[in-house]
């Protein structure tokens, strides 16, 4: 046993009390003598911490709590850390005892050297850097100013916040307050640390020494990716998500015996809609407990809180770890079965009530736990304990790992409080989780809620039970992407709406339409016989819609997961608000709905009714600067305007950029979700690379170098357009040896084409229809070169036809249609005098050919 892992101890009595010699300060402390190896050597023994040591080890983290002196001033019980050119952190503490070990948010002080000056007169301190000027009363002990780079001085820090996020959107209609973020209109925002906990390097959770204020002032002006950046180093980056976990999720509230889920599952595969993850909510478990044990058999020892209380009183069978038998009369079969048919597997939780004496499990957390199973007392929820915590891990849920869980749903919505005060379970959950999830070189996963800022370690987040209301759905697009403000990228929503509401079959399908443009596509509902999300479910319309929706989504796991990429290593969220690459622009803040998806996307999702005098619906878009084309209707649009963009029900605005390279999988009809042999590329003319980023999907093997990238570069000049697929860097093995390109040059109608792998030419097959669509074989290490030359390029429809496309769809006479459609031909620009229903579709295509 070595030195560093041991602890001499002399007897103190017989009770198990004992003095510590060898610390730095003499203290009693209570030993179980259960939980350690005992060494006697005459009066002094030595105990091996194997609990402390192997809970170190499980759930340490990795961190840089401590900043370079050299960016540390200290102005007597005020603290000032410079921890980047525009990032400063504000510590006061009346004894001076300042922190320096990772909070719950913050684990990364020293990320960057800041050349700074620092002057003092009197009671005002003045700490310059290269960028930001930032003044502070002693005295007061509060800031009093900062000048920015942009020549603003700003005195209201609060003022002009963008917003971050909130825990949960459960039972909510429509919008609700959200807690502030890092990025401001005013040019300064505050990270407030100072209520958070302390993580010690034994893995425990608990208050700090000495807490009084821990600020950290954001003072990028409208740099908010400088901004977003810099809090990801400061709070840690995103893990890479799995990628079975970026296609289509399966989930209800409902009491599905073995038999309905795994006929669901297969009625799935047989209308070739791929479901990769399939989600089983509680009634996995028993659920009915006083109906199975008896009346006395739902008590807990002690309610924490109200919430506990009420749960206890309302929903006794929440917490579970025992199949229920009587719904799942095979469990391993049932699992090994979902995960035979290539489904991914997570299991929801509710962990509040402890293990009570009726959970197999029940007699192993006893001993564990030191108590008399034979008593039937519950034992104890109590994530603050580090012996219940590896236990809870490894009795209750290693077991169903197993059988082949691949992660947990921690439904948690009991409280807030634990034993360690200050210390939220859900954060405690969140943590330890994702930590114990990360095992055997698995790539860990959990879905839960938002626990504040430091969140985005433990992905992905589940925004609880929304209602099934239009307000519902027009919040969720700027609500997600406002969530990259606090750098949290990966909410998952209850697609279609979680309960409430009314049957509405477009309200589901723009749901739908905008899950396959959301972070993580999740079906889910209530218990309600009739609330299912199954397509089949729906008109026929809407079904077929539906269906095409989640194929594309399916299809387009390459390009989401480069994205996925992106995010890990360059804290770029998914989903961005427009002001990120436009902050100068009013326009930008004001489409609220409209956002960023990846590099080469802008999504405008339709949350409104489709009018029923026109059988389409709305949505005002704000185009940037450039050329950008509607992937679904092929509309090109100018840039440097605003357009009400009107759609059937069939698709929304979804705007390819100019240049812009979309990679997607040939495969939208089975579930496998392997990096595909046939890879389809849409290409929209320009200039662009887009880096394609593929590795095994599943294990930590990236970390290696286990991983492949591929570069894209599509080139226009005059009338010549070329594509580029290079050769690939870093292990092709994570890829077929020969893949199949499908190139389609979504924006050209001819042009003399031809083709080369490796600067030899070859006859590939060449498709013109519409567009030009080029077929090839080639092997990773190859380069495959695509030129077009006297290009005929994609334009508008013609304004005659356009505009008898639309008129087409109006609800009206036939006659009333040909008045408005002459008056259009005779007077030019101008729009017919009609109302508004009408007008609008009438106008975009006006701005369509100006």
């Amino acid at each position: 046993m070595s030195a560093n892992r041991r602890k001499m101890l002399y007897i103190y009595s017989i009770s198990f009390c004992f003095i510590k010699i060898n610390s730095f300060d003499a203290s009693i402390c209570f030993v179980d003598f259960n939980r350690y190896k005992i060494y006697n050597l005459q009066e002094i023994i030595y105990i091996e911490e194997d609990i402390m040591d192997q809970f170190a080890q499980r759930f340490g983290i990795e961190c840089s709590p401590k900043a370079d002196e050299k960016q540390v001033i200290v102005c007597g019980n005020t603290r000032f850390t410079v921890i980047a050119p525009c990032l400063l952190r504000v510590e006061v503490q009346s004894e001076g005892k300042f922190c320096d070990e990772p909070t719950q948010s913050v684990w990364f002080r020293d990320f960057c050297e800041a050349e700074y000056e620092i002057s003092q007169s009197k009671n005002t301190v003045e700490i310059k850097t290269e960028k930001v000027t930032f003044v502070y009363s002693l005295k007061s002990q509060k800031m009093l100013r900062i000048k920015l780079g942009d020549g603003r001085t700003v005195t209201n820090f609060k003022a002009g916040n963008l917003k971050g996020t909130c825990r949960t959107l459960d039972i909510t209609a429509g919008i609700i307050t959200l807690n502030d973020g890092v990025c401001s209109k005013g040019g300064v925002a505050v990270l407030d640390d100072s209520k958070t906990l302390v993580l010690k390097s034994d893995g425990s959770i608990l208050p700090r020494d000495n807490k009084e204020k821990d600020e950290y002032y954001f003072a990028y002006g409208n740099d908010y990716i400088g901004a977003t950046t810099d809090l990801y180093k400061l709070t840690g980056k995103v893990p890479l998500i799995p990628r079975y976990a970026l296609s289509n999720w399966w989930s209800r509230y409902k009491a599905y015996t073995q038999e309905e889920y795994l006929s669901l599952m297969d009625r799935f595969k047989a209308e070739e809609v791929p479901i990769t993850v399939a989600t089983v909510d509680m009634d996995w478990h028993w659920v009915d407990i006083k109906k199975k044990f008896g009346k006395d058999s739902h008590k807990i020892s002690k309610h924490k809180n109200f919430m506990e209380y009420v749960y206890d009183f309302w929903s006794v069978g929440w917490t579970g770890y025992s199949f229920n038998t009587d719904l799942f009369p095979d469990p391993e079969g049932f699992i090994k079965k979902l995960k035979d048919d290539n489904y991914h597997v997570t299991f929801n939780i509710h962990p509040s009530m402890g293990v009570r004496w009726f959970e197999n499990q029940y007699k192993e957390m006893c001993e564990a736990m030191g108590q008399n199973p034979a008593e039937k007392k519950p034992v104890a929820f109590d994530i603050t304990d580090k012996k219940f915590t590896e236990k809870y891990f490894d009795i209750l849920h290693r077991p169903f790992e197993k059988m082949g869980v691949d992660f947990w749903w921690i439904d948690w919505q009991q409280g807030t409080k634990t034993n360690v005060p200050g210390l939220d379970p859900l954060w405690a959950l969140n943590h330890y989780h994702f930590l114990d999830n990360a095992k055997d070189n698995h790539r860990p996963l959990i879905l839960s809620r938002f626990c504040g800022a430091g969140s985005q370690r433990y992905p992905l987040g589940f925004s609880g039970d929304t209602t099934q209301t239009w307000k519902s759905l027009d919040f969720q697009p700027g609500f997600t992407a406002t969530a990259s403000n606090i750098a949290y990228p990966w909410w998952s929503h209850d697609i279609g709406g979680h309960c409430m509401g009314k049957k509405d079959d477009e309200l589901y399908l723009r749901w739908v339409q905008l899950g396959v443009f959301s972070p993580v596509m999740r079906l889910h509902s209530t218990n309600n016989e009739f609330a299912g999300k199954e397509p089949w479910n729906y008109s026929g319309p809407v079904e077929r819609t539906a269906k095409d929706a989640l194929r594309l989504r399916h299809k387009l796991l390459p390009y989401i997961y480069t994205m996925n990429y992106r995010t890990h290593t360059e804290c770029r969220a998914i989903c961005e608000p427009m002001y990120y690459a436009y902050p100068e622009d009013k326009n930008a803040y004001e489409c609220k709905n409209e956002f960023f998806f990846g590099t080469e996307l802008i999504v405008a999702p339709i949350t409104q009714h489709t009018s029923l005098k026109t059988n389409l619906a709305g949505v005002k878009v704000w185009i940037p600067k450039g050329r950008y084309t509607d992937i679904f209707t092929g509309r090109i649009y100018s840039g440097n305007q605003v357009v009400e963009m009107f759609r059937d029900i069939e698709t929304i605005p979804v705007l390819a950029k100019e240049g812009a390279i979309i990679p997607m999988s040939a495969n939208d009809r089975t579930n496998d979700c392997s990096n595909p042999e046939t890879l389809e590329l849409l290409v929209y003319r320009g200039n662009n690379t887009f880096t394609l980023y593929e590795d095994d999907g599943e294990t930590l093997s990236y970390k290696s170098g286990e991983y492949l990238k591929t570069a894209f570069t599509v080139a226009e000049s005059g009338n010549k357009v070329s594509f580029i697929i290079s050769k690939s860097e870093g292990d092709s093995g994570v890829v077929p040896a020969e893949r199949n390109y499908i190139v389609k040059l979504k924006d050209l109608v001819d042009g003399n084409i031809t083709v080369t792998v490796n600067g030899s030419k070859i006859d590939a097959e060449i498709v013109k229809d519409n567009t030009v669509e080029v077929r090839v074989t080639a092997s990773p290490e190859a380069t495959v070169e695509i030129t077009a030359e006297n290009c005929r390029c994609l334009e508008n429809a013609d304004k005659k036809q356009a505009l008898t496309n639309v008129i087409s769809k109006f609800q009206m006479s036939t006659d009333r249609k040909g008045m408005i459609y002459n008056s259009f031909i005779k007077n030019g620009r101008s729009v017919p005098n009609v109302s508004k229903d009408f007008k609008g579709p009438i106008t975009e295509i006006m701005k369509l050919h100006r």
